[in-house]
């Protein structure tokens, strides 16, 4: 086992066998000790929360698997807070994908002046660039085809496959009692196809229940309830 890359909330693997295995860490994306799912940068540790956010990762790409929708999830080591993944390339050096149900977070704070917070959004699609240096920045369909990042047919694909996971997780969620604002995703291609790589954790999304804004341990807890 070879490693391959260290990220804010996890760290990468080659393997023998030709894919790759991501170990989970007790790291979450926040500012000044705050969680946000939005931030580029780690804000706080939590005990265990790498193990638990492999376990709802897990839950969810199941779910995902049932549904027919192809991700590059194979198997997991809950014990261990480690998957073993397709070896899916990024787009460029990496893209984020944000589903939008609701305004909140950085959406309200860029476009405040005409929404109201809480707003509906129809499951709105923001693409970002992984950059930390450079905040995350915005990108649309024909700047990621002008940088040569991805094409309109992979950008579609994209946005198609984010409505549709987004939409199967909010349902899941609902039966729970809990509504789903916002979450990041992030894609890449196998075979020349796009899939979902990375995690689908609590860490990753903004969730409520009745009105009151869930943290990642009390979240991951509702869900694998």
């Amino acid at each position: 086992m070879k490693a391959v890359y260290q990220g804010k909330t996890k760290d990468v693997f080659a393997l023998d066998n030709g894919n790759y295995l991501l170990k989970f860490k007790d790291d979450v994306t926040g500012t000044n000790g705050v969680f946000d799912p939005g931030a580029n940068t780690v804000g706080l540790t939590i005990d265990g929360i790498g193990r638990e956010n492999l376990k709802v990762s897990v839950y969810f790409f199941e779910i995902l698997k049932k549904a027919g929708i192809k991700t590059h999830y194979v198997s997991a080591d809950v014990e261990n807070s480690t998957m073993e993944v397709l070896p899916a390339k990024c787009f460029g050096k990496g893209v984020e994908v944000i589903c939008r149900n609701r305004a909140v977070g950085s959406f309200f704070k860029r476009y405040g002046d005409y929404v109201t917070e809480g707003q509906p959004l129809n499951a709105y699609v923001e693409i970002t660039l992984k950059d930390d240096d450079r905040g995350d920045p915005l990108i649309t369909c024909e700047g990621l085809d002008a940088l040569g990042i991805m094409t309109p047919a992979q950008y579609e694909d994209t946005k198609k496959l984010t409505q549709t996971i987004n939409g199967i997780i909010t349902d899941t969620l609902k039966e729970k009692g809990i509504d789903l604002y916002d979450i990041k995703f992030e894609f890449g291609y196998h075979n020349g196809e796009v899939i979902l790589i990375d995690e689908i954790a609590s860490g990753n999304m903004r969730c409520y229940k009745d009105g009151k804004k869930l943290d990642p341990m009390d979240l991951t807890t509702m869900i694998l309830a």
